[in-house]
């Protein structure tokens, strides 16, 4: 299959600071273009994992993240926080 046949697909995940993460949105051809073009405008951090894709295309919009992904999206979400700027009341960087 090459690069042009590949379909783009994209979730959203919105995370409030407690709880699972959500799927806020998702969509998959021209939907997944215009959930990408939205969160590049608004600033947001794409991350960028097919096998994780595939796997969150499969649950519905408004669902919390599995348990089973919750080490994975808390990685990203960390490193994401750190791009920020933001950092835990506490946490010093600093060894």
């Amino acid at each position: 299959m090459t690069k042009s046949n590949i379909r783009k697909q994209a979730t959203a995940l919105n995370y409030t600071g407690s709880g699972a993460p959500v799927i806020s949105a998702q969509g998959k051809g021209v939907v997944a273009e215009d959930i990408i073009a939205l969160a590049e405008q608004a600033g947001i951090h794409i991350h960028q994992n097919e096998h994780l894709s595939d796997f969150l295309q499969q649950l519905e919009t408004g669902e919390a993240i599995p348990e089973d992904l919750y080490y994975l999206i808390a990685e990203i979400l960390s490193f994401v926080y750190l791009l920020e700027g933001k950092q835990p009341k506490g946490w010093n960087n600093e060894s």
